[in-house]
């Protein structure tokens, strides 16, 4: 027994010469080694996490400009229809306007000629009921323009 005890520490201490301090040497990496995998897997967490609030950030304030752009289009939309509208309004009475000059103008075109007719088919008649020969001088072109002056004073 004695001899075995004496192998087992001749044993130990040649292990513990030669291969315990590399063992525990490598042991020690090994442990550093995953202090360090453990240290960077919490910072790359961390990272992870701020990342993604920075993203729910970057996500609101998209989201803002967005409905502060739909926001501006509905109202620049709503200005041009009120101008179109305000447009067409206008082009509406100016076509108005126009068309009642025109009408107007025509009528008394119509009115000149109608009293130019009348004049000629008055002094027909005239003539046709004395059956004689009217002349125009200047007593009856008297005559037919106040006759004239009447008719258009009805119309």
């Amino acid at each position: 027994m004695i001899w075995t005890i004496a192998a087992f520490l001749l044993l130990y201490w040649l292990l513990n010469k030669f291969a315990f301090g590399k063992l525990f040497d490598v042991m020690e990496k090994r442990r550093m080694l995953v202090l360090n995998q453990l240290e960077d897997a919490k910072q790359t967490r961390e990272q992870a996490t701020q990342y993604v609030a920075d993203q729910k950030i970057a996500l609101d304030e998209a989201r803002k400009e967005a409905y502060d752009i739909i926001e501006r289009s509905k109202q620049t939309s709503s200005k041009q229809a009120e101008q179109i509208i305000e447009e067409a309004s206008n082009a509406v009475v100016r076509l108005k306007s126009e068309a009642v000059r025109d009408i107007e103008s025509e009528k008394n075109k119509a009115v000149e000629a109608l009293r130019s007719e009348i004049g000629t088919v008055s002094v027909k008649i005239a003539s046709k009921l004395l059956d004689k020969e009217v002349k125009m001088d200047n007593t009856q072109e008297h005559l037919v323009d106040q006759y004239l002056k009447e008719v258009g004073g009805r119309s």
